[in-house]
């Protein structure tokens, strides 16, 4: 068995996954499997994968399934994923052609059963890293504490090992929303395990116009009750007061544009939950007003 998964939920875009397809096939090391997610697309993504897995140059797995959003990719991923570690490379990022090298060589000769995995770096094309890098004397840590902590900026790439992902419970699908914020589960991991740390570029992102970095408010808006229960987490593990202030704000916002009521009562911090009550409406209201200008 291969010994990494290389997973990518996509939703339409087939017009930009042959890139992270051709670094796949440019890659030094092929100790992996390519496992394509494919969130009830309706473009000519199915046929491309097709033509791909005839070339017999890299060994893929497409999965298709009605429209979850990102996390319900997520979801389907390890729920399939068989391999020893896996990392998501998103449709509209790529690989360099040494990431899985280096990612399985490094785990092989440091990684055990106490590390959730690996944490690296993502780049841009220009490859200038996204934030800064992380401390040399840091060769292990949680992820919140590479933030908080640290004080490392910018996105990182997570490679986990697929063991301990299957031991929590997979990400909620709520009614009529379709994003649920993927750092409850590293947050949750984060309680119990700690990664190893790799300075070295593990992917080439590429923010797109319709990706979701970009349309933040609007994500507050759409997905309210998964973003209220990411918050709840946030709230019950909030390292610093700071933390804690801010996520809880969000959280009173959150439940405020789904119109749940019972906010204060599922709230583990209560007295301060109604303490911030003004401060939520005032960030409820702000959203409110900087979507409708937009939409």
């Amino acid at each position: 068995m291969k010994t990494l998964t290389v997973f990518t939920p996509t939703y339409n875009r087939a017009y930009c996954l042959d890139q992270c397809y051709q670094s796949l096939v440019k890659q030094t090391s092929k100790d992996f499997v390519w496992l394509i997610i494919d969130d009830g697309s309706s473009d000519n993504t199915k046929e491309l994968v097709e033509s791909w897995k005839l070339e017999n140059i890299v060994d893929i797995i497409y999965h298709y399934q009605d429209n979850l959003g990102m996390h319900g990719g997520h979801n389907a991923a390890y729920r399939l994923i068989e391999t020893e570690l896996n990392v998501c490379i998103d449709s509209d990022d790529f690989m360099p052609v040494d990431a899985v090298e280096n990612i399985v060589s490094f785990w092989k000769k440091n990684g055990n059963n106490t590390y959730a995995g690996i944490i690296g770096l993502d780049a841009d094309k220009n490859g200038d890293i996204i934030g800064t890098k992380i401390p040399e004397k840091i060769q292990e840590t949680t992820v919140i504490d590479l933030y908080q902590k640290h004080k490392v900026i910018g996105d990182k790439k997570l490679v986990y090992r697929t063991e301990v992902v299957k031991k929590y419970p997979p990400y909620p699908i709520f009614e009529g929303e379709k994003f649920v914020p993927l750092g409850y589960l590293y947050q949750m991991i984060d309680q119990d395990y700690k990664v190893l740390t790799l300075n070295k570029v593990l992917c080439i992102v590429e923010y797109m116009p319709d990706g979701s970095s970009l349309n933040m408010l609007k994500q507050y808006r759409r997905h309210p009750k998964g973003f209220a229960f990411s918050r709840l987490t946030e709230i019950k593990y909030a390292t610093s007061f700071k933390e804690l202030i801010k996520k809880t704000i969000h959280y009173i916002s959150s439940s405020l544009l789904s119109k749940n009521w019972r906010f204060i009562k599922e709230s583990p911090k209560k007295i301060l939950t109604i303490l911030m009550i003004p401060f939520g409406v005032l960030l409820y209201i702000y959203i409110l007003l900087k979507t409708n200008k937009t939409s």
